[in-house]
């Protein structure tokens, strides 16, 4: 297998792993959440504070300005 074969065929796994997780957090009911640190975005190193699910570790939203002050404190 070549490197172009190898990369197109860990592309498309990394497709379908991203699949399975968008949907697994798409069924979760985010039943506890935590403010985290976590990427902007998928292709970001910049990091942002948000709360994020404790089962799924998806965004679920952003922190108040108290909460975040909060969460600096510690």
């Amino acid at each position: 297998m070549g490197k172009s074969q190898k990369i197109a065929a860990l592309f498309k796994e990394k497709q379908k792993i991203e699949k399975e997780i968008e949907e697994l957090q798409g069924s979760c009911k985010h039943p506890t959440k935590s403010i985290k640190n976590v990427r902007e975005r998928l292709d970001s190193t910049t990091m942002v504070i948000r709360w994020t699910c404790d089962t799924c570790s998806s965004v679920v939203g952003i922190p108040s300005n108290n909460e975040l002050q909060n969460y600096l404190k510690q």
